[in-house]
């Protein structure tokens, strides 16, 4: 067997252990758990199903990538992915009316719920050739990383699971969410927390490359987007009109340079003008320009008061472009909030994270608590214990067609998340 336990100790267990990356103290009664948790033989065994699961789990994992999910159109995938919770065994199986699709598998007692996900979406458009491609040992495709090895993950774990008839003390709802990327503006987690939604007493997602970092703490961000509207007309014959470029760039010029001064000093906030478009044709005085920007801050009332200053500037820029022209009407302008990620942070004391770093170490990982932009955003904000893990192996140039991943110990990342994801639901 490829996994190897680094024992704890004997004094250590007695005392706080002190991780040595960042200062993390963890109690020993978490390292203690985790450790015993190992030494058990269902687990044990459990090991090496993932291991000699590789095969199955690499198979899934390429005809997942294969199917495409762009943005808002993740029903293939989500439809392939049911099957396959259908195929292992699912206690119950259903996709819910924002399409994310739901596996449960029930405990003992179920009085808690322990939720596992991995989304579903990918960055990519409709269209986009999804075929992977293998050379040596290397994955090519777009997305064949970021979701899809950990959509992967989650069917290993089941079924390894229902292999050596592990039995968990709580609920488990497996999930394959939609709309994490980009202006999803993660509306499957969202939709999950809804008033009425179903009850989740902890989330641990899998989303991520590096082993090493387990997100405890939001990345908080607003996204707009900004219209300027005209009348629009030719170059000459029309000149004089309000230009909507002209404003848009006027709004960018004095934005930045609010933003730039605000931003300097602070908690970290960043702001980028991700996309421009409008205008049909250099000799005409365009009818429509617009922006996409996206706001960020590990402080939520910083991405407020970048709002004001957005929102100011783009006024700004309205009145003194139509202050200026010498004919036609006014133009207008009509700013939309498109994403509104909520920021937090979990104390590491919680025992959710406190596992999560007792097991790390117990695979000889240093861990290091992190902040991002994931799922785990939403349950977060509300205060339930939540962390996000990594599907491991190695790989790069993810949201690029580019992406590529390499099956490194990727079963490691496996047996970790599963460890972790049985120590916070308990075994029977």
């Amino acid at each position: 067997m490829k996994f190897k336990l680094l024992y704890i100790n004997t004094l250590l267990l007695l005392t706080t252990s002190l991780f040595a990356q960042n200062n993390i103290d963890v109690e020993s009664k978490y390292i203690k758990l985790v450790d015993r948790l190992a030494r058990h033989e269902k687990i044990k065994k459990a090991f090496s199903t993932i291991e000699n699961l590789e095969p199955l789990t690499l198979k899934r994992h390429i005809e997942l990538t294969e199917t495409e999910a762009p943005p808002f159109k993740e029903s293939n995938r989500a439809k392939l992915f049911s099957n396959y919770f259908n195929q292992i065994g699912m206690d119950s199986v259903w996709i819910d009316k924002e399409g994310n699709v739901l596996g449960l598998f029930k405990g003992r007692k179920g009085e808690r719920t322990v939720a596992l996900d991995a989304h579903l979406d990918t960055v990519f458009p409709e269209g986009t050739d999804v075929k992977v491609r293998v050379k040596n040992d290397t994955l090519f495709a777009p997305g064949i990383g970021d979701d899809t090895r950990g959509l992967a993950m989650l069917l290993t774990i089941l079924e390894t699971i229902k292999i050596n008839r592990i039995q968990t003390k709580d609920n488990i709802l497996f999930i394959g969410s939609v709309g994490e990327e980009g202006l999803g503006d993660l509306r499957g987690v969202k939709y999950l927390f809804r008033k009425g939604g179903p009850k989740i007493d902890s989330w641990i997602g899998i989303d991520g490359l590096s082993l090493e970092k387990i997100t405890n703490k939001g990345l908080g961000s607003y996204r707009y987007r900004i219209n300027f509207k005209g009348p629009g007309g030719h170059s000459w014959a029309a000149f004089g009109l309000a230009n909507p470029h002209h404003a848009l760039g006027e709004a960018i010029s004095n934005f930045v340079t609010l933003a730039n001064n605000f931003t300097s000093k602070g908690p970290k906030t960043t702001y980028n003008v991700g996309v421009i478009s409008g205008g049909t044709s250099v000799n005409s005085v365009p009818f429509e320009s617009s922006m996409l920007i996206d706001i960020r801050s590990i402080d939520p009332k910083r991405l407020d008061e970048m709002e004001i200053i957005l929102k100011q500037t783009c006024h700004d820029a309205l009145e003194h472009q139509n202050k200026i022209k010498r004919i036609g009407p006014n133009l207008t302008l009509e700013i939309e909030k498109i994403g509104n990620r909520p920021s937090g942070e979990l104390s590491d004391k919680l025992p959710l994270i406190q596992k999560s770093l007792a097991a790390s170490n117990l695979f000889g990982i240093s861990p290091k608590l992190s902040r991002g932009s994931t799922n785990s955003n939403i349950p977060i904000s509300l205060g339930i214990p939540s962390v996000t893990l990594a599907w491991g192996g190695k790989g790069g140039k993810a949201h690029s067609l580019g992406e590529w991943w390499i099956n490194e110990d990727g079963h490691k990342a496996i047996q970790l998340a599963l460890l972790i994801l049985l120590s916070e639901s308990g075994i029977e």
